[in-house]
């Protein structure tokens, strides 16, 4: 079956294209909503802007972070690999189109303040079974069985948005049902990045490291997947217990020896910053998994704890990726990104530093490290918007679809 870059070359017929793959339109708006979600938040947060809406602040922070941002960025890195890994079409022109003006819907609806609850929760809830159902017959049919395990952890964060909804209903609070959906998305969210960073990183490092060695041990493969379903199902069912320490204890060791597997002496991924930003990345994600492991027996506070993974890790990662298959899928050089997406990188690790640890060091000045992490944060999407939204609205320079 032909891959998708045996697809033969063709002049582009359109100086618009984004909507010609999934990345397009979903990394412009995963990276705009990042400066917008963020910039709302911190007006909120200190009453510039009067707040209102479907949720309270705190709710509509972390679920817009997350099923906004977070959401727009899986969609868009699926609907363009599936195609890579299966050969098989993705939606691409009108009903990719539709798609983003759907999860655009939903995070219009959550700010809307006379906007019916059900309206809210129906338009919000459809996005990710519409992108699992757009992508189930490669997924599912494509040479890969491991492939289906996408559709799986969708229908995760498509049960976790479900429970955020019926708390903010109403329904279920007395079982903390927002806590247990913020969490599962998260841990679903984690799994995805797991998988593709399982993929990827070793194989970047293999091409863009000269002489690189990267071992790959398969119970390291099979006992972080293992311990990391495990945590998520202890979250969901005893949530910040001692059960859901002990697994996210040794999912944050095992990962690190999967990242240490990897990295070994290949120390020339200092050189290549697209590659450099996706090993913090995933050292986020270990730090993360082992402060949460510490929280679950009352060592370490929660929220700081969650933005370690959610700042730290899933924001290094997601830019990097972003900044990545913005320029392979566009015929670009991945290397040839200047210095200013290395500034955005080192800024967004400042953001997470800051975040997660000056509160450690100096709790009375809490609010003033939230803003210094939001507005890092912002810098580094702003950078990321400014650089790719030309690259990402126009064809391929190669004149290759896509």
């Amino acid at each position: 079956m032909a891959q998708f870059g045996d697809l033969p070359l063709r002049r582009p017929t359109s100086r618009f294209a984004l909507f010609a793959l999934g990345f397009r339109p979903f990394f412009l708006a995963a990276g705009i909503s990042a400066l917008i979600l963020m910039g709302l938040w911190l007006a909120f947060w200190q009453g510039v802007v009067p707040g209102g809406g479907y949720f309270n602040l705190v709710e509509w922070h972390a679920h817009e972070m997350l099923f906004g941002y977070t959401a727009a960025v899986v969609a868009g890195f699926l609907l363009t690999a599936v195609r890579n890994w299966t050969g098989m079409a993705v939606p691409t022109g009108g009903w990719l189109a539709t798609l983003a003006l759907l999860w655009l819907a939903g995070r219009m609806l959550v700010v809307t303040p006379q906007a019916p609850g059900w309206l809210v929760a129906g338009v919000d809830l459809a996005f990710l079974p519409a992108l699992a159902w757009s992508l189930w017959r490669p997924l599912w049919f494509g040479p890969n069985p491991v492939n289906r395990f996408f559709l799986l952890f969708l229908a995760g964060m498509t049960l976790a948005n479900g429970l955020v909804h019926l708390d903010a209903a109403g329904i279920g609070r007395q079982w903390g049902l927002w806590q247990r959906g913020l969490y599962l998305m998260v841990d679903m969210v984690l799994l995805v990045l797991l998988l593709v960073a399982g993929r990827v990183i070793p194989f970047f490092t293999d091409k863009a490291v000269p002489g690189a060695s990267v071992r790959r041990r398969p119970w390291v493969e099979r006992a972080g997947f293992a311990t990391m379903g495990l945590a998520a199902l202890a979250e969901l069912l005893l949530p910040h217990g001692p059960a859901a320490g002990v697994f996210c204890l040794l999912a944050g060791g095992t990962q690190a020896l999967r990242l240490q597997g990897w990295y070994g002496s290949n120390h020339g991924i200092w050189r290549r910053p697209i590659l450099w930003v996706l090993y913090l990345g995933y050292g986020w994600i270990v730090v993360g998994l082992l402060l949460r492991g510490m929280a679950g027996f009352g060592l370490f506070p929660y929220p700081l704890v969650l933005h370690a993974i959610t700042l730290g890790g899933i924001g290094l990662l997601t830019l990097g990726m972003m900044s990545r298959v913005a320029l392979g899928h566009t015929g670009r050089d991945i290397n040839a990104i200047g210095w200013w997406m290395p500034l955005a990188f080192g800024v967004l690790t400042a953001a997470a530093a800051a975040r997660v640890f000056l509160p450690m060091v100096d709790m009375g000045h809490y609010v003033v490290w939230i803003d210094l992490a939001g507005g890092l944060w912002m810098l580094a999407f702003l950078v990321f918007v400014l650089y790719y939204a030309p690259i990402l609205v126009r064809p391929r320079i190669d004149g290759r679809p896509g």
